[in-house]
């Protein structure tokens, strides 16, 4: 059975950083693009970043571009998000998300991840 469980949200200041981890059980971590998602109170769930199987090929949304990091650990079957200079607008639950199939590329569509976990809260104070 597929499972991701995320963890690392907390309260933290405006300016500050955070550490998600996801951690997976249940597949092969190798071959499956991952990402992260995040939703607002009151907002659509919105793409925040993607990485391929191989780390190789990543994406960001243009809001977090410069302050996130993706990355991903295989032998952990573990994927991170390193937040630095986070903002008030940065609170939201995040949520990590795996691919259903193997494929290239770091995937940032919301309808082509096939596993999510629980999500984790995030909450920026200014």
């Amino acid at each position: 059975q597929v499972q991701l469980v995320e963890s690392g949200g907390r309260l933290v200041q405006a300016g500050g950083s955070l550490r998600l981890s996801c951690v997976a059980s249940g597949f092969t971590f190798v071959g499956y693009p991952m990402g992260w998602f995040r939703q607002a109170p009151g907002k659509e769930r919105e793409f925040v970043a993607a990485i391929s199987w191989s780390a190789s090929n990543i994406n960001y949304a243009e809001p977090v571009k410069g302050r996130f990091a993706i990355s991903r650990d295989s032998a952990k079957n573990t994927m991170y998000l390193q937040m630095n200079s986070l903002k008030p607008e940065d609170t939201a639950v995040y949520y990590c998300a795996s691919r259903g199939t193997r494929t290239v590329g770091a995937t940032t569509s919301e309808s082509l991840y096939g596993y999510w976990g629980q999500g984790t809260q995030v909450t920026v104070s200014s």
